[in-house]
Formats: structure tokens, C-alpha cells, sequence
């Protein structure tokens, strides 16, 4: 016979945070539904029920409820995973951030903006770090860096200095 896993108390602040969080619009989908979960099993439904309801299996249910009962609101983060480690120092890191803080007209180069495309390019040449696309946009990332996909536009800017502040 399965052993049968219960839901513990609440407390006043998990409760009001798990509430936010189940409403929120600008949080990760992944954790308004697992503080849904979590308020649905509270109000008394069914393990079952939930998983009906919200499309989901039941044991994707249980591990929700087990990790919220022993990690209490922490436990609807994802955690860690095993990954290969950081492959580049933290003077190659500073370097790339560097780069990227600096406009490439300063360098002599012939645009005035970044792309990651082309960040990546400049690093494995002039700075000779290999990296891949992915790998220096997770770098930039956690530096709190973000890249925006190049607009495109098919009529010509009202701008007349348009070409210019593009760095064309």
C-alpha cells in the first residue's frame, strides 16, 4: 500500500507569498503553477484532482508536495544541476565582460553596436578565448548582461542620421 504524503501547515508568510506568486504575471511559469499546486492541496484537493485539472501527472504532484514539506518555499526552485564546470578563469571572464561594455567603434571596428554574433567572433580572434555563442551569452547572462535580437526594418528610419547612430 502507498504510503500517503500530507501536506503540512502553512504559514502566514508562505501563505501570502505562495498567493502572490500563484497570481503573478511576471514571474516563471514553472513557479506560479508549483505555488498553485502547493494552495491547491492546502484548500484540501486531492493529489488527483490537481493533476487532473492542471494536465499533469500525479507524481509531478507528489514531488512538489515533498519538496515544498521539506524545503518549504525554497523547495519550488529548481535546483542546481550536474553540468561540466566553468571552463574559463576569471581574468578571461573580466575580459569578455569588458568587450561587451565596450562600444566596438572604440576599438576600431566598423560598427557602433554589438551582437552576441559578433561579440563571439571578436573574442575567438582578437582576444583568442574560444567560446561558442551559447557559452558567452551564459556568461553574459549571469552578469546581468542581456542581448536583444537585431530589429529589422523594411522602410527607411525618419531619422536622417540613422545610418550614422547604427554605425553604418
Amino acid at each position: 500500500m502507498p504510503k500517503y504524503v500530507k501536506l503540512r501547515s502553512l504559514t502566514k508568510e508562505e501563505r501570502k507569498e505562495l498567493e502572490r506568486l500563484s497570481r503573478a504575471r511576471k514571474e516563471e511559469q514553472r513557479l506560479v503553477e508549483r505555488a498553485t499546486i502547493i494552495l491547491r492541496l492546502d484548500r484540501g484537493e486531492k493529489p488527483k484532482e490537481v493533476a487532473r485539472s492542471l494536465q499533469r501527472s500525479q507524481p509531478m504532484i507528489y514531488h512538489w508536495l515533498q519538496r515544498f514539506n521539506e524545503m518549504g518555499l525554497a523547495g519550488l526552485e529548481d535546483q542546481a544541476r550536474a553540468g561540466r564546470s566553468l571552463t574559463y578563469d576569471e581574468e578571461k571572464r573580466g575580459r569578455m565582460i569588458a568587450t561587451a561594455l565596450t562600444r566596438p567603434d572604440k576599438l576600431g571596428l566598423a560598427f557602433g553596436y554589438w551582437t552576441l554574433d559578433r561579440l563571439v567572433e571578436y573574442v575567438n580572434e582578437e582576444l583568442s578565448i574560444a567560446i561558442s555563442r551559447s557559452q558567452l551569452g551564459a556568461i553574459l547572462k549571469a552578469e546581468g548582461l542581456k542581448w536583444y535580437q537585431e530589429k529589422t526594418y523594411f522602410t527607411e528610419s525618419p531619422d536622417p542620421q540613422f545610418a550614422e547612430k547604427r554605425g553604418q
